[in-house]
C-alpha cells in the first residue's frame, strides 16, 4: 500500500511559508517552513515542491532529543528523503520560521503576526504526536510519500497524483 501526505502551501510571510497538511485527503494540521526561494540557503530555505518518500532516521542528535522528549512514542525521526541539496530534513515541532532549520514544522492552530509579517503555528507538540502516530501506522502498511505543492499548482497536482497513484 502506498500513502500520500499532501502539503499545500497556502500563505507566505516575509520569511515563513504556511501550509495545510492533508492525510488520506482530509485536513490534518498546519505546516510551517522557511521562505520558498529559487536558490538554497542552508537551514533557511523551504523544501522544494515535489514528491518525497518518508523514512525513519534512528541516529543523530535530534533523534536522541526526541527520544528523551517522547520516550513512549519515538521510534526515529520522520525524515523527508532524497531532497536535492538537502539532508536530514525532518517533520518536527516548533512555532516559527526560526525553529524550522529547513524542515517542516506541524501545529494545530496558526496565526499571522502583523507586526513581523510572519506566520506562526501553535499546539505543535500535540499535532506532532498525532501525526507521528498516524505516519508510523501508515509506514507499517507500506510506502508513505510527502507531496509538497505551491498554491497555484496544488489542485492540479493533487488530482493528477491521486489518479496516478491509485
Amino acid at each position: 500500500m502506498k500513502s500520500i501526505v499532501n502539503v499545500k502551501r497556502v500563505k507566505k510571510g516575509e520569511n515563513s511559508t504556511l501550509s495545510e497538511i492533508y492525510v488520506d485527503g482530509e485536513f490534518f494540521c498546519y505546516g510551517l517552513e522557511d521562505s520558498v526561494r529559487d536558490y538554497k540557503i542552508k537551514g533557511s530555505t523551504a523544501i522544494p515542491a515535489g514528491k518525497y518518500k518518508l523514512g525513519l532516521n534512528t541516529y543523530g542528535a535530534m533523534n536522541a532529543r526526541y527520544k528523551r522528549l517522547f520516550p513512549d512514542l519515538h521510534k526515529g525521526m520522520i525524515e523527508i528523503l532524497a531532497i536535492p541539496d538537502f539532508s536530514y530534513v525532518y517533520i518536527h515541532i516548533g512555532n516559527n520560521f526560526g525553529d524550522t532549520a529547513g524542515c517542516l514544522l506541524v501545529g494545530y492552530t496558526m496565526k499571522y503576526i502583523k507586526y513581523t509579517r510572519e506566520y506562526e503555528i501553535y499546539q505543535s507538540k500535540k499535532a506532532y504526536k498525532a501525526l507521528y502516530k498516524r505516519l508510523l501506522k501508515l509506514m507499517a502498511q507500506g510506502e508513505v510519500w510527502l507531496q509538497i505543492c505551491q498554491p497555484d499548482l496544488c489542485q492540479k497536482k493533487l488530482t493528477l497524483a491521486t489518479k496516478q497513484d491509485n
